[in-house]
């Protein structure tokens, strides 16, 4: 056991390194002097299995505190039994990430044996877009059609989307798009495919690029569309317009455009999911005798008994005038809501007349009861 160097001499970090830098520096050795790594290096097998012994001891916690307070003996038998190849006694593969091996090796992008890191540039649709759309209140309830200029991208005709004129199969990849090369190591024959850098995964050539899209096959236009509002449509609501959004790559489709509406208020209607609301102003008259009100709605005016003795606030229905319903055959209501307005100014001879009518004790029993209210608490 005396023979045995240090744990923290053989991972080269220090007493007080932190638990992520012993990590680190087992991980950088264990590729250093993996067995399999390095066949021709007879020490390597030791080396790993000293390197796998000093990290065992450090990375926990407990057995770091036994081996720094006392030294080897602390930890005799506490160390792993050695190293047995991959997944042998005393190597533990989750503190070590083999695709770093590969990635050394390689260069990066290793997918295992035969495996590909990449395949031809396959089409890709193009994202969406989303646009606010502002409509009035009678657009939403009746449904209109629209025109709008919009700013598309669409395949390039002069070169019908190609990018470029004189198309040839790539002389590269002979068409796959992929290029694939093959490797010979110690440990097997790894196969990678890499995108062909010459027709950047289209798998053809051409012998002019398009002077209009500069080769990218695809050009902005302006066009004006026609939008076909349905009825019944509500704020929040959206509609999809295809192929309008964003270009695709490799000849793969535009995205769609979806138009968010935007409702604008209305100055009397208010509405509700498929009802409609409107605030009817009446007189103190209309409300106390009662009276007949022409009341405007969606589909033209109607005419609605007020009955008398009305308040502010006394809803009233009238049936199917309300919007009709964008998934099914039925139609909203109107509610009227009273709103009785007292007069600021009156004429002379209306205020005699409001007050030899206040003489004749119009008082219900409403008032009656909150007035014997008032008098009672002025006794407390």
């Amino acid at each position: 056991m005396a023979d045995k160097r240090d744990y923290y001499e053989v991972l080269g970090v220090s007493k007080s390194a932190t638990a992520q830098e012993i990590k680190s520096a087992f991980r950088k050795l264990a590729k250093k002097y993996h067995p399999d790594l390095n066949k021709d290096n007879p020490n390597a097998e030791e080396k790993f299995k000293e390197v796998q012994e000093a990290y065992e001891v450090l990375s926990d916690e407990q057995k770091r505190k036994m081996y720094d307070q006392y030294g080897h003996a602390g930890v005799s038998g506490a160390a792993g039994s050695g190293f047995s190849g991959f997944g042998g006694a005393g190597f533990d593969a989750g503190d070590f990430d083999f695709g770093d091996i590969f990635d050394n090796i390689f260069g990066g992008g290793f997918s295992g044996f035969g495996g590909s890191t990449a395949g031809r540039n396959r089409a890709v649709r193009g994202s969406d877009l989303l646009m606010h759309f502002e409509i009035s209140f009678e657009e939403a309830v009746f449904g209109s059609s629209r025109d709008i200029n919009l700013d598309v991208v669409e395949d390039c005709d002069d070169c019908d989307g190609r990018g470029g004129h004189g198309e040839h199969t790539c002389d590269h990849c002979h068409g796959s798009g992929t290029v694939t090369t093959e490797q010979h190591t110690i440990l097997g024959s790894f196969v990678s495919k890499t995108t062909c850098s010459y027709c950047n995964g289209t798998g053809k050539t051409y012998d002019k690029k398009c002077s209009t899209c500069h080769g990218k096959g695809k050009i902005k236009k302006n066009k004006t569309i026609t939008v076909n509002i349905p009825a019944g449509i509500d704020n929040g609501d959206r509609l999809r317009v295809s192929g309008k959004g964003n270009p695709g790559s490799n000849g793969g489709p535009n995205g769609d455009l979806y138009l968010e509406f935007v409702v604008s208020s209305h100055e009397y209607f208010v509405r509700d999911g498929d009802d409609i609301y409107l605030e009817v102003p009446i007189t103190i008259t209309e409300a106390i005798l009662g009276c007949k009100k022409t009341i405007p709605t969606l589909y033209g005016n109607v005419k609605l008994t007020i009955p008398a003795g009305s308040d502010s606030g006394d809803k009233q229905r009238i049936r199917g005038k309300g919007i009709d319903n964008k998934y099914h055959r039925t139609k909203g209501n109107m509610y009227i809501i009273l709103k009785v307005i007292t007069p600021k100014k009156l004429s002379r001879e209306q205020k005699k007349l409001i007050e030899s009518l206040n003489k004749t004790n119009l008082e219900d029993s409403t008032i009656i009861k909150f007035d014997k209210f008032t008098e009672k608490n002025e006794d407390k």
